[in-house]
């Protein structure tokens, strides 16, 4: 299991303490969210965040690019210390040319699906890539409630991963909580994004720790 606190929650006047707060938590993936006022209703930060941040974690750096043209991002990005790269499905036809781009760049490949979005639209690309993100609330905005109707979307991905024999992770972001990261445990996710939830906790690596074990414990039910 997985645990990426996110960024998108961090007390934005100590970026650098917050950076290191996760670092010794535990975690294993650091979650950035990239919004560009378009694509989603908001504007989070840029590549020069990220640069400054690299040097106080090994954590590995997830980048969801919630961005209507993600493409002038890729190299800035990764030159900043991105290691993984999530695009959305909802760019349409650009997805299968922005996903052979971001592989050539030697990094990991990571394809996000929205509330509204028929699953279907993520299957074709179920064999290219590294992660998909089902996202379990309407991006944008940190703080939302987990919207409940997106569970079976992960129990598709997990389905298609197992008869396909994909290696992908399968991801949530939206409402992560103890609560509801075991009702996605037991869906099938395996990575768990948590901002609120995570960052908010006084002893954030309690909190890591607690995610991780029930996680853990709902797939162990779910699975036997």
């Amino acid at each position: 299991m997985i645990i990426a606190p996110s960024l998108l929650a961090a007390d934005y006047g100590h970026f650098a303490d917050e950076c290191v707060r996760v670092d010794r938590s535990g975690a294993d993936w650091f979650h950035l969210d990239i919004m560009d006022g378009n694509f989603v209703p908001n504007i989070s930060f840029g590549p020069a965040v990220v640069a400054m941040m690299r040097p106080l974690t090994k954590c590995f750096f997830d980048v969801h690019l919630m961005c209507r043209r993600p493409e002038i991002l890729f190299e800035a990005f990764r030159d900043a210390g991105a290691q993984s790269l999530t695009i959305h499905v909802e760019l349409g036809d650009e997805v299968p040319g922005l996903i052979s781009t971001i592989r050539g760049m030697g990094l990991g490949v990571g394809l996000a699906v929205n509330p509204p979005t028929d699953i279907e639209q993520v299957k074709p690309y179920a064999g290219l890539v590294d992660l998909i993100l089902v996202m379990t609330v309407n991006p944008g905005f940190g703080g939302q409630k987990f919207i409940s109707e997106c569970v079976p979307k992960i129990e598709a991905v997990k389905r298609w991963r197992d008869e396909g024999g994909h290696s992908y992770h399968i991801q949530v972001d939206g409402g992560i909580g103890m609560e509801t990261a075991e009702i996605c445990a037991a869906a099938g996710a395996d990575n768990f994004v948590s901002g609120t939830g995570l960052m908010k906790a006084a002893d954030l690596s309690a909190a890591v720790s607690g995610m991780r074990s029930r996680a853990q414990a709902a797939a162990g039910t779910a699975a036997s």
